[in-house]
């Protein structure tokens, strides 16, 4: 046991430490830029290679917005569906506090709304100023993805910051849907 004490074991190794060099520095910000713009673009492949390569999954631009949102809110379910099977965070917010399906309901995408449903994505997620999913849906005169978010169970009693619930938001959305078909169809008679 004397022995054992006596030994002089070396000093701890220090954590190494990575130094990135301007030029690898200046080289990750375009790469992490390119992989921004492939999710903005739909440049599936592209993408997924990178993530295979490496790139956090989760990253975002200046502005907080994640790959998935930049897929999701441009109209690209095919990358957002590789991006969620990388696992990529279905209801991270950007800096507005904006989720990725608050994102598509306010486009009116109903093919990536069901896609980040099926993925776990708060169908209620307060998306800045108590505006949820189908607050943005009704809103922006979305009615397919208002009819879906209900349908898989979003919440009518909500109410946003100004006090207006989302139950009376759908309401003045179909409202506004039927006038806007009976403008279609008088139009319709004039031009005829």
């Amino acid at each position: 046991m004397a022995a054992f004490a006596a030994t002089q074991f070396p000093d701890p190794i220090e954590p190494m430490q990575t130094v990135a060099t301007e030029a690898e520095e200046k080289r990750y910000s375009e790469l992490q830029a390119l992989a921004l713009d492939y999710a903005r673009t739909g440049e599936t492949e592209s993408l997924a290679q990178m993530l295979r390569h490496g790139l956090p999954v989760n990253l975002a631009d200046a502005k907080g917005n994640s790959l998935l949102m930049l897929a999701s809110y441009n109209g690209h379910p095919d990358t957002a569906r590789m991006l969620l099977e990388a696992d990529a965070a279905v209801d991270r917010r950007n800096d507005r506090g904006q989720t990725p399906l608050g994102g598509v309901a306010f486009k009116g995408d109903e093919v990536t709304a069901v896609l980040l449903l099926a993925h776990g994505a708060d169908i209620d997620a307060d998306n800045g100023g108590g505006m949820t999913p189908i607050m943005f849906a009704a809103m922006f005169g979305r009615t397919k993805v208002v009819e879906l978010l209900q349908r898989e169970g979003a919440s009518l009693r909500r109410r946003n910051r100004l006090g207006f619930s989302a139950n009376l938001m759908v309401r003045w959305s179909r409202g506004l849907a039927y006038l806007r078909q009976k403008l279609r169809l008088q139009t319709d008679r004039v031009i005829r």
